[in-house]
């Protein structure tokens, strides 16, 4: 029987999540899939330590691309907004290595740049050109007599965006800094 759960992660909490999901697997739930924006889908099964790892690509995973991570031990579960999930029973981990799906920082850091340039670059645009201007203009009175109710609204899309923003942004070039050092 499937469970569903809901959780939400951001662009920058991909770690957080692959934690989540082992957890969830230590404790009988196995990831099935994700229905975004927030809705993971589980089955049950024998608790086991498993080990989840995502890789970002923006599109669908070809082939060639999931048989790769299946020659090194990785079963492909899924995608979701660009987001490849993979698994490997912990047991199967006899180096440190073996538990990443990168073979170095500097892929990681390769990774958290293509995040930032097809995540947060759309973000900022959608910011300045849509919003910013539709919130000025609801500012200043000019669209008329739904003038409180697109005030209230264009102030909260805002500062739930800023937050998103300013947080996603911190959080994925300390990643990068981390990942730099490695």
């Amino acid at each position: 029987m499937n469970k569903i759960k809901i959780h939400v992660f951001t662009i920058a909490d991909y770690e957080e999540e692959e934690l989540w999901l082992r957890r969830q697997h230590q404790q009988g739930l196995r990831f099935v899939k994700i229905v975004s924006p927030c809705f993971f889908v589980f089955e049950e099964c024998t608790p086991e330590d498993v080990v989840y790892r995502l890789d970002y690509q923006n599109s669908s995973a070809g082939s060639d691309y999931k048989q790769m991570f299946a020659d090194y031990g990785w079963e492909y579960t899924g995608s979701c907004a660009g987001w490849l999930y993979f698994r490997k029973p912990a047991s199967q981990i006899r180096q440190e290595n073996d538990g990443e799906i990168f073979s170095d920082g500097e892929s990681k850091v390769d990774m958290i740049r293509h995040v930032l340039k097809t995540r947060m670059l759309p973000l900022l645009a959608i910011f300045f050109c849509m919003l910013l201007p539709n919130c000025v203009r609801a500012f200043s009175g000019s669209l008329g007599r739904l003038d409180a109710f697109l005030i209230g609204f264009f102030s909260a899309v805002i500062v739930l965006y800023l937050y998103l923003i300013i947080y996603c942004g911190r959080k994925l070039i300390k990643l990068r800094k981390k990942y730099k050092s490695e």
